[in-house]
């Protein structure tokens, strides 16, 4: 047994896990951690790339990834910040730094027409936009069938065809002329709130969100690789990005290395941003299960941590919201909940994360929980936009579960 409690034994399943992945052609490479009492396991298999040079080039700590919707829990860490130095307040409306939300109306029916509105009952607060209970989110529906899902999926648009996306502020614009789907605080809606934090951060701090996540967050944390583009050096660390040919079922590149993280993301960096490595991102991760500590430097407090990692929704709230990825987020008897930009597990999972684990998936088949009932971190990385069904978050989890020995 190793002093983390960990059999290193049984470990070695967790390698097995990947190499599977991989022999199978799901991937060229993948990474996982396995981090409890102090003990990090890092297990990395594979290439970065299928051909070119990333085929010639190991997976490993620190190879940069692309961590999409684990950008939520940095934002969500700055955000509170900011609260904590009294820039911010949780229970402040936004309008303020957001004043293109306020005076909000909401939508009669959720899928009628967009001048049906009744008055938003209050205004939006910041608790709203990090616990996803802004109003509104994403809609999935066919193109012509929902006007509200036709006119969000326009607001990333640009202006006239070949236009780049809109920038910040003028996403922010138009969002606030559009009515909410729901009254604010109603229910869990996902991707628009944390957008919207972006927006605030940025405001708030005077600066732009990168700078305001590299200041607050990643250099007190030593997340020297975390960022919202890629460049110099660190190019050639970046792990290529697969998705499936919908005709052919092959394996293609979704972005390579010289691909949309060249360059700074526009209106979508809050929410799917960042680029990333294994060892930065576990440095955050373990910031949190130490309560806001990393290396004897306190980068948020306890009871930051303690709202973030605590479930906000009621179970009526659950019972009329709806998820658009994973599937059955909800739906799994209540599994799960929401924090401040982070999934909670409300009960065990089988050979998995404890109830009051917490943690988050991305959208290039990335996963990650911390257990604090069992001092562990377990994070899962791919690069894979349709790794979602696939066996190896299970087997992954069984095998990182089973290894402990103690």
């Amino acid at each position: 047994m190793a002093k983390g409690g960990l059999s290193s034994a049984r470990l070695t399943r967790v390698g097995d896990v990947l190499r599977r992945h991989v022999d199978a052609g799901l991937g060229p490479g993948a990474i996982a951690v396995v981090a409890r009492h102090g003990e990090i396991h890092v297990e990395a298999v594979g290439c970065l790339a299928f051909e070119g040079p990333g085929s010639r080039t190991p997976m490993a700590a620190d190879t940069v990834c692309r961590i999409a919707s684990w950008t939520k829990q940095i934002v969500a860490a700055c955000v509170m910040t900011l609260v904590e130095d009294g820039t911010l307040r949780l229970d402040d409306p936004v309008d303020a730094l957001l004043p293109e939300l306020a005076d909000m109306t909401v939508l009669a029916d959720p899928n009628g027409p967009l001048d049906d509105t009744v008055p938003a009952k209050r205004p939006v607060t910041l608790r709203d936009l990090l616990t996803c209970r802004l109003g509104t989110g994403t809609v999935l529906a066919e193109p012509g069938t929902v006007p509200i899902s036709d006119a969000l999926n326009a607001l990333e648009h640009g202006a006239g065809p070949g236009d780049p996306p809109p920038s910040p502020d003028e996403w922010i614009r138009r969002l606030g002329t559009l009515p909410l789907v729901h009254q604010p605080g109603e229910r869990w809606m996902y991707n628009i709130a944390p957008i919207a934090l972006g927006v605030l951060v940025a405001r708030a701090t005077g600066m732009s969100l990168g700078d305001a996540l590299r200041e607050r967050i990643c250099e007190p944390l030593g997340m020297k690789d975390t960022a919202l583009s890629v460049g110099g050096e660190s190019v050639g660390r970046l792990a290529t990005a697969y998705t499936r040919d919908d005709a052919t079922g092959a394996l293609v590149v979704e972005d390579g290395p010289d691909g949309l993280w060249k360059r700074p993301p526009a209106f979508k960096a809050a929410g799917s941003g960042l680029v990333s490595t294994p060892a930065d991102f576990l440095a955050f991760t373990s910031a949190l299960l130490a309560g806001g500590t990393h290396r004897g430097r306190r980068v948020l407090s306890r009871s930051s941590v303690t709202l973030m990692t605590t479930d906000h929704l009621t179970p009526a709230q659950k019972a009329v919201s709806t998820f658009v990825w994973p599937p059955g987020y909800f739906e799994e008897l209540g599994n799960l909940g929401w924090g401040f930009g982070v999934g909670i597990n409300t009960r065990r999972t089988p050979l998995g994360p404890s109830a009051g684990s917490y943690g988050w998936y991305g959208k290039y088949g990335t996963a990650w929980f911390n257990d604090p009932a069992e001092g562990m971190t377990t994070m899962l990385i791919l690069q894979f936009t349709e790794a979602w069904g696939l066996p190896i978050f299970r087997r992954f989890w069984r095998a990182a579960y089973q290894a402990i020995d103690d």
